[in-house]
């Protein structure tokens, strides 16, 4: 009896890796959106499965099967260029030009000062210029850097990350090879910190690892890691190295700042000390020091383009194109203040209420009502909720990077309000079953 289980799951999650392994060499492009719908449903689909299957394994077998399991979702993604986003071009671009002794944050990629380094992978020649990934730049070359007229917006550990594969080669398989390995230790810091628990299959066997951190190879993934590190260590009350390893994480992308409110999880329940705001103190320490070099080579440009993609993202409060919950309800201009203010409540109820225990509880309530309330386009911003869903088990939440995914693909303001409604109604619909489960529970004992 107890054998059986296995083989079904390996069935599972082997057959995730095929349908997997068949959407990106067969499954579309950016430029063929179409098909994607389909596959990404049959991914999603066998995902679940694979995951109820895991619910019978026994426990002294699951932390080898998802690790596994994480393995040969990760290397799926390995098996064609990246078919939905053309990032991983810049990042080698931001390496290359670093390598080279630039600051990458004081050209744009067209510059004639950087012409020099351009090579066939990114500034291909020949091919009419037509790829989905594909774009003019101000003087006629082709390339397939995005955004080729500004400034990189990657902060700078994300651009040491860039530096740091080059001695391995200098195309995009280096950052998808990059990727798989971030994914698979993000699995195996997930099962650390959880104990070999089932819940880090939730990151380890999800299509969007395989899609976001490997195919597209995002940098997110790097975050994401060091976010799971973080949250265990300040779990287990190493503040400072939690907070230290929080900051570097913000330093590679903004966005897991959302995170550092969970390692301060219920200070406010008690009068804080000195050593409460260790996590603080350490995060923004790193986090100011890896911008010390590149302020010194580059000043304000450290900033790069992140002004400038704010506004083109719709994030701006006079005409904002994002916060599509707020609008529902708000007028356009108020709906930023809406979002910040809800954010400012779910961070003081984490900061008041949170468990120290358990902080990746809060930092998952903060992270995911922020993508809920701003509504980003792209589906990879979601990378971090994964991880922490995978370490906090509340898999509703899932519903977050999977309505940024279908706005990614579709696009338009009504399908960035169904998505996110979506999302959000599948959660407050799960809560409201946590809560009454335990009532129904002592109203028959």
């Amino acid at each position: 009896m107890t054998a059986r289980p296995v083989p079904s799951c390996v069935l599972a999650v082997t057959a995730l890796a095929g349908c997997l392994a068949l959407t990106f060499t067969t499954g579309g492009t950016l430029g063929d959106r179409l098909p994607l719908y389909g596959w990404y449903t049959a991914d999603a689909a066998l995902f679940a499965l694979s995951l109820l299957a895991l619910r019978r394994v026994p426990d002294r077998q699951v932390a080898r099967l998802v690790l596994a399991g994480g393995v040969l979702v990760a290397a799926a993604g390995l098996l064609a260029p990246p078919r939905t986003s053309d990032d991983a071009y810049r990042y080698g671009w931001d390496g290359k030009v670093q390598a080279a002794g630039v600051s990458p944050y004081a050209h744009a990629p067209e510059d004639p000062a950087l012409a020099r380094l351009r090579d066939p992978g990114r500034f291909p020649a020949g091919d009419g210029c037509a790829g989905w990934d594909e774009r003019r730049t101000a003087d006629g070359a082709c390339t397939r850097i995005n955004r080729p007229a500004v400034h990189t917006i990657y902060p700078p550990l994300a651009q040491v990350w860039f530096l740091v594969q080059r001695p391995f080669g200098d195309g995009v398989r280096v950052a998808q090879a990059a990727g798989a390995v971030l994914a698979v230790a993000t699995t195996g810091a997930l099962l650390a910190v959880t104990g070999g628990r089932r819940r880090a299959a939730l990151w380890a066997w999800c299509p969007g690892v395989a899609v976001w951190a490997v195919n597209d190879a995002h940098v997110d993934a790097l975050g994401a890691l060091l976010t799971v590190a973080g949250l265990g260590w300040a779990a287990r009350g190493r503040s400072a190295a939690g907070g230290a390893a929080l900051g570097a994480a913000t330093a590679v992308k903004l966005l897991p700042a959302l995170a550092l409110p969970g390692a301060l999880s219920g200070v406010l329940s008690r009068r804080p000390t000195r050593a409460d705001l260790g996590p603080l103190a350490a995060a923004a320490g790193v986090f100011v020091l890896s911008y010390l070099p590149y302020l010194a080579a580059s000043g304000a440009g450290v900033l790069g383009y992140l002004p400038g993609y704010l506004r083109e993202e719709g994030y701006q409060q006079d005409r904002p194109e994002r916060f599509g919950l707020p609008r529902l309800v708000l007028p356009d201009r108020l709906a930023p203040w809406a979002g910040a203010a809800v954010l400012a409540v779910l961070v003081w109820r984490v900061l008041r209420h949170g468990d120290p225990a358990r902080p990746w509880r809060g930092a998952l309530l903060v992270t995911g009502g922020a993508l809920l309330l701003a509504a980003p386009a792209y589906p990879w911003y979601g990378l971090l909720v994964v991880a922490l869903v995978a370490l906090d088990g509340r898999w509703e939440w899932l519903a977050v990077p999977a309505a940024g995914q279908l706005l990614y693909l579709a696009g338009g303001g009504r399908v960035q309000q169904l998505a996110y409604g979506a999302a959000l109604l599948v959660i407050v619909l799960r809560a409201v079953r946590r809560v009454r489960a335990p009532r129904a529970q002592m109203t028959e004992v």
